[in-house]
């Protein structure tokens, strides 16, 4: 790599080299990506391959990219080490292999790969030459994401009891002939689409196992499943299980869009919207200690007070357990926030600290290599149980 003399400072106050970025397969969502990605300091885009869409030309002339007409010619080329994935699943596995193979660090679109076996080849080819093997999933990015994991873990509202994640997705732009459909080359929604919550959830509970699956195929056709659903447990016997339900339907017109998570807690609940989670609903029952913590934790949020507990009535019972309250509260958070913008944000987020372990292999990352293979090996098995069992 060229040391470009506008580049930025290591810590130690040295001049770090240009990134040279490579990508592969540039649709709608890559040239988003990418318009991302290029606001980190000390990256390039060299060169684009895999596509001949008009996003691709786009780019390259937005950036001054090269368009290459072959995958061969971007894995050779010598001002590129980090590659960018962006075609459809059935293709990561051996593009990634290729460019592990090559030297390049690699940023994958979610899925990981069409199945664990794939994944964790394509994680041992990247442990073995020093190399990132990222999977995309940006979630654990959104601070929405931090704040829920801070209130689990500091037991504020009690312990977790169950979750469930609501997915109403609209199919306008996925025509029959989608790849979509096509499980041969997405994996199906719970490999193509669900990683995203099922490394979530982990995120917040620990690793969790399928205890049960389901796929329905849309009625006036042989090969389209468009809904699909399944529980997981997280936790143990001896913590306490914890049970959440997961629903993908993708079978609205664009418009009923829309997507929910909620978690319930032994003295309350939030309902988390957006599928990038931009607001949060939070009631329960708190008392005066609770109510600051929440506030802190939630600076700017609406405080809506359902009703106010005294004397006697401040005693309160649940799941056989007795505690005090003063106040039931309904707080609100998060609502002046721009979907898109965030989301932008989210991948900007992402892609800096892949960047920063780069330069810095023992730089602490939010999302691993083995995230990507965590969410997929759970997937995975969330299919093959839809598939054991009825299929309606």
């Amino acid at each position: 790599m060229e040391t470009n003399p506008t580049a930025g400072l290591s810590p130690a106050g040295e001049l770090l080299p240009d990134i040279g970025l490579g990508v592969i397969g540039m649709g709608g969502f890559g040239l988003f990506a990418v318009q991302q990605f290029m606001q980190t300091p000390n990256v390039k885009l060299v060169a684009i391959a895999g596509s001949r869409r008009e996003e691709a030309k786009t780019a390259a002339r937005r950036f001054g990219a090269e368009h290459l007409d072959s995958l061969d010619e971007l894995l050779s080329h010598p001002d590129i080490n980090l590659i960018y994935i962006a075609t459809p699943p059935f293709l990561h596995f051996e593009q990634a292999m290729r460019a592990l193979d090559a030297g390049k660090h690699v940023i994958c679109e979610k899925p990981l790969a069409m199945n664990p076996e794939e994944g964790r080849l394509m994680l041992e080819k990247a442990a073995q030459k020093g190399l990132l093997m990222v999977t995309n999933l940006m979630q654990r990015y959104n601070p929405m994401f931090e704040r829920v994991k801070r209130l689990i873990d500091l037991n504020l509202l009690g312990e977790v009891l169950h979750g469930y994640f609501e997915n109403y997705a609209g199919d306008e732009g996925l025509s029959p002939e989608h790849w979509f459909w096509d499980r041969t080359k997405s994996g199906g929604i719970f490999v193509e689409h669900g990683v995203h919550f099922f490394d979530m959830f982990s995120g917040w509970l620990g690793q969790g196992k399928v205890l049960s699956a389901q796929v329905t195929k849309r009625p006036d056709s042989a090969d389209i499943e468009d809904q699909v659903s399944c529980t997981v447990a997280y936790g143990d016997e001896q913590t306490g299980l914890k049970t959440v339900n997961f629903y993908h339907g993708f079978t609205q017109t664009g418009r009923m869009d829309r997507q929910e998570m909620r978690i319930l807690f032994e003295r309350g609940d939030i309902t988390l919207y957006e599928w990038v989670p931009t607001r949060l609903v939070l009631r329960a029952v708190v008392d005066e200690e609770t109510t600051r913590e929440l506030m802190t934790l939630f600076p700017g949020a609406q405080l809506n007070v359902t009703a106010n507990f005294g004397g006697k009535d401040r005693v309160l019972r649940g799941r056989h357990k007795d505690f005090e309250a003063y106040q039931q509260i309904e707080l609100r958070y998060g609502f002046g926030d721009d979907k898109l913008h965030l989301y932008s944000e989210l991948l900007r987020l992402m892609f800096r600290d892949q960047v920063s372990a780069v330069y810095f292999p023992e730089t602490h990352r939010k999302i691993t290599n083995e995230n990507g293979l965590d969410s997929l090996i759970v997937a995975a098995e969330a299919d093959r149980l839809a598939r054991k069992g009825f299929m309606v």
